[in-house]
């Protein structure tokens, strides 16, 4: 057995001090612990009505509540009848939208948009994603049951072909465009703080492994004009990308090439080569083959960049553990890593020196910029 610490035992002490009913009724009545005691009860019942609050975000998007509301204050009757619900249910919603800070009065009866709702409106790719996670949502219906039996046998899975898939490559574009779609919806929303945390200005060209439509290499072709930009995706996904290339009149500046990067092997000629929300998808070994990939298509004074959701382990980071955790999960494969974790595999993979880069949404996207 093993002895306990110090710290072990001052944590079961705590525990059995703050689980007593008594100690309870005391600190919330105490006028010193009271405003902690509260402070603790709303968030644990933050966790026991979390997805409530969640379902009442997604009806706000798929009703287009924000939309509405950005045309200015709307009576509820108003808004009941643009949101085809009855007037009992609209007057529902808007106090829970309200709680929320999605909505806020502007008068007697009158509605405006709340600041979340604002900010919700100016994220362009976030009612996509709010929307997507339906799916999630259904796989998490029994928990339990998905920590047993593991993931990669529901929906999320389902939405993303390649997680399942030997061969991606030879997925069908029927199969790819629905996650091909949502990703292209979302990049946006982080290639500003990407790009903010390592501009471009000394590349020339840049490759951006698993770009998908091109959401990204768009994003750093606008930010960077002097730079080429390639997209490396699989065929049909691809196909997708010189389409919205073309779409942009980028001409020899913008290139898309077909392939599967769990070959191992990446095409050469660009400087910079970008990893954006791909290796947390992946196990060690896809990681390591990636890295590896990246690190012999370089040229000796490229840099590899790597940005994605990222872990903060020891530290407490909801986003990466509990989201991303159970999300990858789901999905059935890849894992949150820490900035060490990738910076040694990067090491081992054949580069010489990783620089943390600091972004502004660290929850959403950190940055590695790995040298040879």
């Amino acid at each position: 057995m093993i002895p306990r610490s110090w710290l072990d035992a001052w944590t079961a002490w705590r525990n059995r001090l703050v689980s007593s009913p008594s100690f309870q009724r005391w600190a919330a009545g105490f006028f010193l612990t009271r405003p902690i005691a509260h402070q603790s009860a709303d968030r644990l019942f933050g966790l026991v009505a979390g997805f409530v609050y969640s379902q009442v975000l997604l009806a706000c998007v798929q009703l287009r509540l924000p939309e509405t509301l950005a045309e200015g204050p709307k009576t509820t009757q108003a808004l009941a009848d643009a949101m085809d619900l009855p007037l009992e249910s609209a007057a529902r919603l808007l106090l829970a939208a309200q709680s929320l800070d999605l909505v806020e009065m502007a008068g007697p009866d009158r509605y405006a948009l709340g600041m979340q709702g604002a900010a919700l409106l100016g994220n362009a790719g976030l009612g996509d994603m709010i929307r997507h996670h339906a799916l999630f949502y259904a796989d998490l219906a029994d928990p339990v049951a998905l920590l047993r039996q593991g993931g990669g046998q529901g929906q999320l899975a389902s939405f993303w072909p390649y997680a399942a898939y030997d061969r991606p490559d030879q997925t069908q574009a029927d199969a790819i465009s629905p996650y091909s779609a949502l990703m292209g919806a979302t990049q946006p929303m982080i290639a500003s703080d990407i790009l903010a945390a390592y501009p471009l200005t000394q590349h020339q060209i840049l490759m951006d492994v698993g770009g998908g439509e091109g959401a990204f290499a768009l994003a750093a072709a606008h930010h960077a004009p002097h730079v080429q930009v390639r997209v490396f995706d699989l065929p049909a996904v691809a196909d997708r990308a010189r389409a919205a290339f073309d779409m942009r009149h980028l001409g020899d500046r913008a290139q898309a090439i077909g392939g599967n990067f769990l070959d191992g092997v990446l095409p050469k000629g660009a400087d910079v080569i970008s990893l954006v929300r791909i290796l947390h998808d992946h196990d060690d070994a896809t990681v390591m083959k990636l890295l590896c990939a990246a690190r012999a298509a370089l040229p000796p004074k490229g840099v590899l960049m790597i940005a994605e959701p990222m872990s903060a382990f020891p530290t407490r980071d909801p986003m990466a553990e509990a989201y991303f955790g159970f999300y990858l999960m789901a999905m059935g494969r890849g894992r949150a890593r820490t900035p060490a974790e990738i910076s040694a595999m990067a090491r081992a993979a054949g580069f010489s020196r990783i620089v943390n880069k600091p972004t502004r949404t660290p929850m959403l996207v950190r940055v590695l910029i790995a040298h040879p």
